[in-house]
Formats: C-alpha cells, structure tokens, sequence
C-alpha cells in the first residue's frame, strides 16, 4: 500500500476532476487520492465513481451533506488519512492551478526532513499566473499582514498546496481549529509552527484556473483579516508542547 495520499475537496468540478485524477496516478511517486467531496450537483461525484473501478485501491470518496467549507473538507479528509494509516498527507485544489508535477516535489521535500512541506507562489518573486494584478496584490499582501501579525517567517501563508507529515496531523487538536474558508490554511502553518515542526518553503508557479468557476469570495478575505487577530490572541491562551 502507498504511505502517500492527496487529499482535493470537490464541489462543481466535473471539467477537472477526471483530468486530475488520471495525473495524480501518473506521477512516479506512488500516490492514493482521496477526494472529499460536497454534493456537486454537476455531477462530480458520479464521475469520481465511475473512475473507482479503474483504480479501485487507489481512488477514495468521502461524500458530504454540501458545502461545508474548505476547511472540514480537508478536516475530515485529515481524520481519513490518519485512520487508514498514511504518513505523507498532501493537499491541494482540483482545478490545476495547483500543477500536479509539484507533487513530488513536496514529498521529496518531507521526505528529507520538512514537517510541513509549502507550494509558495512568493518565495521566489511573485509567481502566479492569469491573475488579475488586484487579486495578486490581495494576496500578496494578506500573506504580510499575516506574518506581521504571527511573527511567522513563511512568505506564502495563504498557500493550499502542501505535504504534511503524519506526526504533524497527529499532534493538532482538529476541534481547536477555528477558521474554515482559507483563512484554514494560515490557522494549519500557524499552529504546525507553534508546535515548532519544521516548515519548508518549495518554491511553485500558480496558475488561475482554466475550466470551471472560482470559489472565492469578499468573505473568505474578511474572515482572513478578523480571523488571524482572534488566532494570535487565542494562541496566548494555549500550550504547544509536544507530547
């Protein structure tokens, strides 16, 4: 059995998911696929199904009631993943602007002592593609007001794209986690770098999405803001040490 599984929520993504899926399974590293999906009334979940008999040992489904945000979506496919015994537990988005070459990148990368392995669009420059320039300096900018307001060295702190080792989902307190748009991911590097697990920063080139609709919205960049203030005073309260 692969120790390796990629974890892609799924909600209306029937032009990318079986492109996806046929990748993932033709990268060298061997990797198993989990996708979490949120009843899509499009019609993904049928197509991710259809596909379990081609690759039945590789391809997992975990259906949900609806949308239900990003962030139970990668918590419940977390408690999967460490139920069925993975040690590398990937993330990332179904729509390819994560490239699914990168993959075994950040594997390596945890593979050679990284706790956490990050896709970053800005540890080398600004590298994202397709993106209007607001959206880009939206960005850019939420990932310093993050750092200023963490204390965190990480440059891309907003990033979906990432490798974690089993210990580091092991020793998180999933119920403590309170963000669950993408304010998620910064919650995730934040308390992964309390607990002082060692965070690597590979650098990726992001691409906005070819087919289907963007996710985003003005909420998700509010609960960011808020969010990560209501973060930083309540990890005052909270101790990270490692059992």
């Amino acid at each position: 059995m692969s120790k390796n599984l990629v974890i892609i929520p799924t909600y209306n993504e029937k032009e990318n998911v079986e492109k996806m899926i046929r990748k993932v399974f033709s990268l060298k590293t061997p990797f198993h696929l989990l996708i979490v999906e949120d009843n899509s009334p499009d019609g993904t979940a049928a197509i991710v199904k259809r596909l379990q008999e081609e690759f039945p040992e590789q391809l997992h489904i975990l259906e949900r009631k609806g949308k239900l945000g990003l962030g139970t979506a990668y918590i419940a496919g977390f408690k999967w993943a460490l139920e069925n015994g993975y040690e590398y537990i990937c993330e990332m988005d179904c729509d390819f602007s994560h490239n699914p070459d990168d993959l075994e990148r950040l594997h390596q990368a945890v593979n050679n002592g990284a706790d956490v392995a990050i896709g970053s669009r800005y540890i080398s420059g600004i590298n994202v593609i397709n993106w209007p320039l607001g959206r880009v300096l939206m960005s850019y900018f939420a990932s310093m007001y993050v750092r200023i307001v963490t204390g965190m060295k990480i440059m891309d702190t907003t990033a979906g794209f990432k490798c974690y080792r089993r210990k580091v989902l092991e020793t998180i307190d999933f119920e403590k986690i309170k963000l669950i748009g993408y304010g998620f991911q910064i919650e995730m590097k934040f308390t992964a770098w309390k607990f002082g697990f060692n965070i690597e920063e590979v650098p990726i080139v992001f691409t906005d999405r070819k087919e289907g609709t963007s996710k985003m919205s003005g909420g998700i960049f509010n609960e960011a803001l808020w969010g990560v203030m209501k973060m930083k005073i309540r990890s005052w309260f909270r101790n990270y040490n490692r059992q």
